[in-house]
């Protein structure tokens, strides 16, 4: 299921607004559910670590709906994953400085003592799935709005300014919003996270709020930056530093009522 509305701006505004009913919408949708029902059928049946990697299918959907599709092929790295002790700070998944793969190797953990996931493990990665899919659909006609939602949905696992620096993705949504130079990553970590918590209050990520003013703020610049040439609002801004992000997005809600 793809939604474009034509800007970053609108297509954000509306998935957010509507995000539940387009995340059911995408969990019963094609290839999402036959993927879906293949998963819920066979995890069951797994469990070990060897059996888990070694079915491709399985495999790849639980790497997908974690945001790892791209290492699937790397299966004795992510079994290092997997068998790592988490209690352990020294341990390999602990070591790494992408969240993502400690969150797998908790969600799996159970395949280490040869126990199936639980039926809320399974839950969990559906969910995480239709997410992931949505994202992916929505980034194949406009990535801004990929990146917002993928923003939206990880906003609140957000520890510090060195969570943002250690992903690129939400790094991204970071620089563009304040308008962070690609020249600052020559900068020091330290003075890289000094200039994050200088614009974000890490804190307020725990608020839905907070974090959907501040993707407006985003999607409005992406629009400028990327889409202004298709919408003859967003050239009014264009090379006109001096509008600022919130009369911007007043404007778009004028034009299209929202």
């Amino acid at each position: 299921m793809t939604i474009d509305l034509g800007s970053t701006y609108l297509t954000y505004s509306y998935l957010s607004k509507n995000y539940d009913k387009a995340l059911e919408q995408e969990a019963t949708t094609g290839s999402t559910k036959l993927e879906t029902a293949n998963f819920e059928k066979s995890i069951g049946s797994i469990t070990s670590v060897d059996d888990f990697v070694n079915n491709y299918r399985v495999f790849t959907y639980a790497m997908k709906a974690y945001g790892l599709e791209d290492m699937a092929y790397a299966k004795a790295y992510m079994k290092k994953v997997l068998e790592s002790d988490l209690t352990d700070d020294s341990s390999f998944a602990n070591s790494l400085s992408d969240g993502r793969f400690k969150a797998f190797a908790q969600a799996f953990q159970s395949l280490t003592y040869g126990e199936a996931v639980s039926s809320d493990t399974v839950s969990t990665v559906e969910t995480k799935y239709a997410q992931q899919t949505m994202e992916d659909n929505a980034g194949a006609s406009d990535t801004g709005v990929q990146l917002a939602l993928y923003f939206k949905r990880n906003a609140s696992t957000v520890t510090s300014a060195y969570s943002i620096l250690a992903d690129e993705a939400l790094y991204k949504v970071v620089k563009a919003t304040y308008n962070i130079p690609d020249e600052m990553s020559n900068a020091g970590i330290e003075a890289q996270a000094a200039l994050i918590s200088k614009h974000i209050d890490i804190e307020e990520l725990q608020d839905p709020d907070y974090v959907d003013k501040l993707l407006k703020q985003f999607s409005v610049k992406y629009d400028i930056e990327n889409n202004s040439a298709s919408d003859p609002v967003l050239q009014l801004f264009n090379d006109t530093s001096s509008v600022s992000s919130d009369t911007a997005g007043a404007i778009l809600n004028l034009k299209y009522g929202g």
